[in-house]
């Protein structure tokens, strides 16, 4: 299921999503399924944030969104995408917007946006254009996944399967966990990991800040972090962990590692529902795939309490938590193994919030036909021309 909150910057997430039931999907989708190509409009929560959907995975549209599809003979999908990205058409769609608390826009009110619509050739040489950046963001966004799920497992051998090198002739001996390879130790969490560690931030200025909804379900990078003042909520710096403590985002896997920051000693602050996790005898690295983990999410789940819908880890959860703590020779080797996969992913991040900001630069000028390309010899996609 698609929400508002999957539709951002030209893309749609369907990674961090609710699914439903076969039954429910076709209830859905009776009158028309969405598919490749289609384009995708927040009427609300937040209004006029714009996707194309990429792939050819089985969604449905949750409310306030409004699905377009285009006569290809008429108008480039790619075109129309760009189009709604574009300050003139976000303007018209802030125009009708309307509402005292949640701003909003009405469903008669969408097939009255106007567009500039310059041939169709001129169209595709535009989306040609814009859409090679996008193409190079989706195709990092990909790899980022890659590397996401390749430390996971290797965690996962290591440390769940105890398959990491050498252990063919390791030594296991018992413990409360069960077998576990001697010179490894069964220890509480809260010995090997700080839970909310004391760190200040100046009251003045502006720092970076991390909501909630910079977190994702299934993957540790923290990006386009925002600047606030003040000084209120959870403190943290480069390493940390963000596991976060309310319902639903728990639940949904929200966690996060912090890379972002210019130095080491640098501080940034952020939602009062993050529990910051930082490594004592562990890696960093550990930590975060650790937070990943069922058993450790399950752990803190079961320790939620409060009212319906608002329910929080209690952090004495983690006092009885206890983890197969490795010797410090398998510690080192799989820091090895792991830490260039963290820095990769952050690099590839950075690489598209270049690419975006890019593309941002030139869409004005080429929507609003600034920069002329209709002489301009463009390679057009092939499916794009059929």
């Amino acid at each position: 299921m698609i929400r508002t909150t999957n539709v951002r910057d030209g893309f749609i997430d369907t990674e961090n999503v609710r699914c439903v039931t076969e039954e429910t999907y076709k209830k859905w989708t009776r009158r028309l399924i969405p598919k490749r190509g289609d384009v995708i409009l927040t009427r609300e929560a937040p209004l006029g944030k714009v996707g194309k959907i990429r792939s050819d995975d089985q969604i449905f549209l949750g409310q306030r969104l409004y699905h377009f599809r285009t006569n290809p003979q008429k108008l480039d999908a790619d075109f129309l995408l760009y189009a709604l990205l574009y300050d003139d058409l976000q303007g018209q769609i802030r125009g009708y917007g309307s509402g005292a608390t949640v701003e909003h826009m009405r469903l008669e009110d969408v097939p009255c946006l106007e567009i500039y619509l310059p041939e169709l050739l001129t169209q595709r040489k535009i989306a040609a254009i814009l859409s090679a950046y996008d193409e190079l963001i989706e195709n990092n966004l990909r790899r980022i996944k890659i590397l996401e799920e390749m430390a996971q497992n290797l965690y996962r051998e290591w440390f769940v399967k105890f398959r990491f090198p050498g252990h063919e002739q390791a030594r296991f001996v018992d413990s409360p966990l069960g077998m576990i390879p001697e010179g490894w130790e069964a220890k509480a969490v809260t010995t090997s990991i700080a839970v909310n560690p004391k760190v200040r931030v100046p009251k003045n200025g502006e720092k970076p800040f991390v909501s909630m909804g910079l977190l994702a379900n299934n993957s540790m990078l923290i990006c386009e972090v925002e600047t606030r003042t003040g000084n209120s909520g959870s403190k943290f710096q480069n390493t940390d962990t963000l596991f976060a403590r309310i319902t639903p985002c728990l639940e949904n896997g929200k966690t996060g590692y912090v890379q972002f920051l210019s130095n080491d000693k640098a501080v940034a602050f952020g939602s009062t529902e993050f529990i910051v996790l930082r490594s004592l005898s562990l890696s960093p690295e550990f930590v975060y795939l650790l937070a990943r983990s069922s058993e450790f999410r399950d752990n803190a789940i079961k320790s939620m309490s409060g009212a319906t819908g608002r329910q929080r880890v209690s952090e004495k959860c983690f006092d009885n938590f206890v983890i197969a703590h490795p010797d410090q020779d398998t510690l080192s080797k799989f820091t090895i193994h792991i830490a260039p996969i963290f820095q990769q992913s952050f690099i590839l991040a950075k690489k598209n919030i270049s690419l975006r900001r890019t593309r941002d630069m030139l869409l004005p000028r080429l929507i609003s036909g600034e920069v002329d390309v209709s002489e301009l010899d463009i390679a057009i996609p092939e499916e794009a021309v059929a």
